[in-house]
Formats: C-alpha cells, structure tokens, sequence
C-alpha cells in the first residue's frame, strides 16, 4: 500500500470510495453525492491537502482538510475527512493517510486539526482517539439524514 498526494485522475476512484458512504451509511450527514468535477476541483484547490491510498491499482481510501470556519483567525484550524473503502478497514490503512495528513497540515502551519464524528460511527471516534484526539463536545440532534436525527461529535488534536 501506498499513500501519495491525490491528482485529479483520482477523482472518479474517489467517488468510487465515497458516494457508497453518503448513500449508504450515518458516517457523514450530507446526501450530495460527489462528482469527479468537483472533487478534481477540491483536490487542485486543496494544494496538495489531499491524499490518497491505493495498493495495486485499487484506491483504498482518502483524507483530506480544509477551513474550520471562514475568516482570518481560523486560518491554522482546519477539519478534516477520512474516507475507506470496506476491504479497507483494520489494515492501517487509515491511520497511514492520517499520518500523511498531519504531516502535510504541521508543515503548513495548520496548529488545530478537527474532526466531526458522526454519532453513530462508534467506530471513528475510537479511531480518533487511538491517533490522540481529544473528545470536546457532542452536540445532540445537529444531523438528518434517513428520517432521523443524528448527534455530531467533535474531537481536537492540537499538532503544534
């Protein structure tokens, strides 16, 4: 398994990962599927925030940040996303792009890195706190999707 910096000629493999995850499962609220026009978009704007997994061929995987909120002084907090594909999990796999991720973000300065758990992904808040994030709040009920609502947990890593 590798992991390199995403290019646009990922884009479709990213889809691939992802919109099986926004269709099928409570691990992210949104029910926009991705598009490899937006995604090329994301990975060129991102300049080089984005990366991906593969291992002979197949993308496995993908982590990305971005702005935490608008404005100048959240410049160097960012939050980000991870995203595997099922014959993915508990290889490492995840925790190699995170690596990469926090590597990237420290070099550019990025001081609070964040991530919005799904409440029912059980699963990726333990995955955040084996990495060292820090539980900070739950906030009950902010999500809807599949005709319920869904609490978000936030967690924190400070990298620097």
């Amino acid at each position: 398994m590798i992991v390199r910096a995403a290019k646009a000629s990922d884009a479709a493999g990213i889809c691939d990962v992802w919109n099986p995850l926004i269709q099928g499962t409570a691990t992210t609220f949104t029910t926009d599927l991705k598009t490899a026009e937006g995604i090329a978009a994301d990975i060129s704007a991102r300049a080089g925030a984005f990366f991906v997994a593969e291992e002979a061929g197949e993308l496995l995987g993908l982590a990305t940040y971005f702005p935490f909120r608008g404005g100048p002084g959240y410049a160097r907090t960012k939050e980000h996303s991870i995203n595997l594909a099922p014959n993915a999990r508990g290889r490492g796999v995840g925790r190699a792009l995170m690596g990469a991720l926090e590597i990237h973000a420290r070099s550019s300065g990025v001081h609070s890195l964040w991530a919005g758990i799904s409440g029912e992904n059980l699963q990726g808040v333990v995955f955040h706190e084996r990495l060292g994030f820090t539980h900070i709040a739950r906030l009950p009920e902010v999500g809807f999707k599949f005709d319920r609502w869904m609490d978000l947990v936030l967690m924190q890593k400070i990298l620097t």
